[in-house]
C-alpha cells in the first residue's frame, strides 16, 4: 500500500475491453491492425478483457503502447490490461516494419541497403504514433466512449522505448513517457538498432525510466545516459536480475527461445550472452514492477495525483520489496 492509501498494485474497478481495428494511412497507403484495451461497461471486473465490451462512457486518458523492434501489437497485454481496469484507453499497433513489405529483411541485401532500410524503419516510427493518435482522437470509442486529448501518454518497450522518448519533439498533446529499457544510447551493442535522441521537448514531458539490471542487448549503463539526457521532470526504476525480456508477456517463454536462437550477422552475440532465465527474477515480479510504476506515474502525471506522486518519491522500493520484487530507484 503506497502513501494515504495510494495503491497501483492489484487491478482496477473498471472491467477491460478489448477490440481490434484496421487503421488505413491514406498518406502512406499503409494498413495498420491496433488493439485497444479500455474501461468496459460490463461486469465483473479483473484482469481478463472481455473482446468488443461495450466501452463506460466519457473521455478516457489515452496512453499509445510501442513495440520492440519487430515486434507485435499485443507483446505487453499484462500492461494494457493493467491500465484499462484503472480507467485508462491503452492503444498499440503493428509498427510500419511488421505491415510494409519493402520494409522487411531481404535475403542477399548488401551493408548499404540494410543501412537504408533500418533508416527508413526508424523514420517510420514517430509518424507511426502520430498517426494512430490522430486516427483514435477523430474516431473514438462509440458508445458515448472516447479519449482525452488533454490526457495523452505514452509506453513502449526496446525500440519502442526509444519511440516514445523521440515523439514528444514532433507530437505536442504527449504530456507523459514511459520509456522501458529503451534503446538510443550513443554506444549500441553490436546487432542493436543505432538510434539517436534529441530530447527536444521544449516543455515539460515527465518521463519515466525502467531499466533491467542485467540486460544484455540494451545495457544499463546505456539506459542511465539516455536518463542523465533527458530534461527534467523524470525518474528512473532499476529491476534486479532481470534481462530485456522481462518487459513482455511471457518472459520465461521468450527469454529461453531468444536465447535458443541463432541471430543473424552482428547480434549473433546476444544469445550466448544472456543467462538462463532462472537466475534472474520471474515473470510475475516483473510485470509487478512494470504495472504498478507505470500506472503511478500516468496516474501522478495525466490525473495529478498527489499520493501517486509521493508513491514514487518515498515509498516505491519498500512497497515493491512487499510485493517480493527487488527493485533501485536510480
Amino acid at each position: 500500500m503506497g502513501s494515504a492509501g495510494y495503491d497501483p498494485f492489484p487491478p482496477g474497478r473498471d472491467p477491460v475491453g478489448v477490440r481490434t481495428i484496421q487503421a488505413h494511412d491514406a498518406a502512406r497507403d499503409r494498413l495498420f491492425p491496433c488493439e485497444i484495451w479500455y474501461p468496459a461497461h460490463t461486469r465483473p471486473a479483473g484482469r481478463d478483457a472481455k473482446r468488443d465490451a461495450t466501452a463506460r462512457p466519457g473521455a478516457h486518458p489515452l496512453i499509445i503502447f510501442s513495440h520492440y523492434s519487430g515486434g507485435h501489437r499485443r507483446v505487453a497485454t499484462f500492461l494494457g490490461t493493467h491500465l484499462a481496469s484503472h480507467g485508462y484507453a491503452v492503444a498499440a499497433m503493428d509498427h510500419s516494419e511488421v505491415v510494409t513489405p519493402e520494409l522487411a529483411r531481404r535475403d542477399g541485401e548488401t551493408d548499404a541497403e540494410r543501412a537504408a532500410r533500418v533508416d527508413a524503419i526508424a523514420a517510420s516510427r514517430v509518424p507511426d504514433v502520430r498517426f494512430l493518435l490522430a486516427h483514435l482522437l477523430r474516431g473514438g470509442l462509440g458508445d458515448g466512449a472516447g479519449f482525452d486529448a488533454a490526457r495523452v501518454g505514452l509506453a513502449g518497450h526496446s525500440f519502442g522505448g526509444w519511440t516514445v522518448l523521440a515523439t514528444p519533439d514532433a507530437e505536442p498533446l504527449v504530456r507523459a513517457v514511459v520509456a522501458l529499457a529503451p534503446g538510443g544510447s550513443s554506444r549500441p551493442r553490436p546487432g542493436v538498432l543505432p538510434l539517436t535522441l534529441a530530447f527536444a521537448w521544449g516543455r515539460d514531458v515527465p518521463a519515466l525510466f525502467l531499466a533491467a539490471e542485467d540486460d544484455v542487448p540494451i545495457p544499463l549503463d546505456g539506459v542511465r545516459e539516455l536518463y542523465d539526457r533527458a530534461p527534467a521532470p523524470k525518474r528512473m526504476f532499476v529491476l534486479r536480475r532481470a534481462d530485456h525480456q522481462h518487459f513482455v508477456d511471457d518472459v520465461e517463454g521468450e527469454h529461453e527461445a531468444l536465447r535458443a536462437m541463432s541471430l543473424p550477422g552482428d547480434a549473433a552475440w546476444i544469445p550466448a550472452a544472456m543467462r538462463p532465465v532462472s537466475e534472474l527474477c520471474t515473470g510475475e515480479q516483473a510485470h509487478t514492477f512494470t504495472r504498478a510504476l507505470t500506472l503511478a506515474h500516468l496516474d501522478a502525471t495525466l490525473r495529478g495525483s498527489d499520493a501517486a506522486q509521493e508513491f514514487l518519491a518515498g515509498d516505491a522500493e519498500a512497497a515493491l520489496a512487499a510485493h517480493e520484487v527487488e527493485a533501485i530507484a536510480y
